[in-house]
């Protein structure tokens, strides 16, 4: 949580989301049997620089990671966070290049 801004799974909706300053960002998921699409992530102009597309991220791949499944980041940010963050490398679906 940062500045007491909660990163909730709404899985009727397939996404992540954080409500802030009248805004929502959110990352969206496709769950398989054995993995899990992260297609897209959407942060609002006015919420950009805050650190929110960091938390969502993490919330998302710490699902993943606890459901025991692969993950396929085909969403571009998403798949630079795990460059920048080698430890989720091995959660990354076979023959996935990131």
């Amino acid at each position: 949580m940062e500045n007491g801004v909660q990163v909730i799974n709404k899985p009727d909706e397939s996404r992540f989301v954080i409500e802030a300053e009248g805004h929502v960002a959110f990352l969206e998921y496709v769950e398989r049997t054995s993995m899990i699409v992260f297609p897209h992530t959407v942060v609002p102009t006015e919420l950009e620089g805050i650190g929110y597309g960091k938390m969502l991220a993490e919330a998302a791949l710490g699902w993943a990671k606890e459901k025991g499944k692969k993950i396929v980041p085909t969403c571009p940010f998403v798949a630079s966070y795990i460059r920048r963050h080698p430890e989720y490398k091995p959660m990354v679906a076979p023959g996935f290049i990131l």
